[in-house]
């Protein structure tokens, strides 16, 4: 049997651009990608936690050190400049496996969307 368990998550990061006129996704600080393990393309969800909004989107690849969480496209409608949000991803994989998986999960600073 497999299931659905939590691979990753940038816990508490800060809005800092919506972008309407986009096809979509959400934007993220190359820097964040790589500590929580996350791919360029790979599905997310988005939850807000000012708004308590939940959204599944995709990941782009944002500027290394830059601290950028943009929401694009349709999602820009979800948040506001400032939100504080939680971004996860999940893995599907055997039940066995699952119970000793070790998801990666990063606590940037709020403030700059950096890591501490």
């Amino acid at each position: 049997m497999k299931i659905q368990v939590l691979k990753s998550k940038l816990h508490c990061v800060t809005v800092t651009q919506a972008e309407l006129d986009y096809i979509g996704s959400v934007t993220i600080d190359e820097d964040l990608m790589d500590a929580a393990n996350l791919i360029e393309n790979e599905q997310v969800h988005v939850l807000n936690k000012n708004n308590g909004q939940r959204f599944v989107t995709y990941v782009l690849r944002g500027n290394r050190g830059s601290g950028i969480i943009c929401l694009n496209g349709p999602a820009a409608l979800l948040v506001n400049l400032g939100d504080i949000i939680i971004i996860a991803s999940y893995a599907s994989m055997d039940f066995e496996k699952a119970k000793t998986f070790k998801p990666w999960v990063v606590f940037p600073n709020t403030n700059t969307n950096k890591l501490k």
